[in-house]
């Protein structure tokens, strides 16, 4: 039995996320009957990402009482245009009953920096890595929308290490077995290779619940 219930929480989070949410919520663990998703890939129109924040953290307040946002904070929003406007001012504005998962990305909920580091000096031998979670590869086209081959070539290659799926639901095997060749021609458009690694979800849930706790105790 869960310690922490997410029976009154509503939870928005970006779209890229929503395979370990929806495997969360299927083994139990996430009892919420909310699950409200943004498009994937937002982080690149970060106007767009506010909109649609803006607009399921709307809709959830109408469905519970209590909100939990699963986006990061310094690199999922970087807003150029205002750089003191912050995922922080967002979600303060937001109101009192809207609280946000503390992590500083995707990748960074399911591993934390440290458990990053050990899995880069074991599977690269501590070169540098192009870090994704599976959503990167099933909604690749949302959130590489407008890469090219040519920004592709600069971004990725430097990243000596390959890319390190953190697998927490054993998607990549099976889409390796499945489409073999997408997951090739991705890692060819990358100009790395791509490998996955499995992991537990233990910490994403980890820091779901603190953020859970943190509103039933506000409530």
């Amino acid at each position: 039995m869960n310690a922490i219930s997410f029976s009154d929480i509503a939870v928005v989070s970006c779209g890229t996320l929503s395979l370990e949410l929806n495997a969360l919520k299927e083994e139990g663990f996430l009892d919420t009957p909310h699950l409200l998703f943004t498009t994937p890939g937002l982080h690149e129109d970060v106007k767009e990402l506010e909109r649609q924040l803006i607009n399921r953290v709307g809709k959830a307040k109408g469905l519970a009482e209590k909100v939990l946002v699963v986006y990061g904070g310094k690199f999922c929003y970087i807003n150029a245009d205002e750089p003191t406007r912050t995922m922080q001012t967002i979600i303060e504005e937001l109101g009192p009953q809207v609280s946000r998962i503390k992590a500083t990305h995707c990748m960074d909920m399911i591993a934390s920096e440290e458990e990053r580091g050990r899995i880069a000096q074991e599977m690269a031998g501590g070169e540098k890595v192009w870090w994704m979670t599976p959503g990167w590869i099933k909604f690749r086209h949302q959130v590489f929308k407008g890469w090219d081959k040519g920004l592709a070539n600069e971004n990725f290659p430097r990243h000596t290490g390959g890319a390190i799926v953190l697998d927490g639901i054993g998607f990549v095997e099976r889409y390796m077995s499945e489409k073999p060749e997408d997951f090739l021609e991705y890692s060819d458009w990358m100009g790395i290779p791509i490998q996955p690694y499995p992991v537990t979800l233990e910490r994403f849930k980890g820091l779901l619940s603190e953020q859970a706790q943190i509103l039933a105790e506000g409530s």
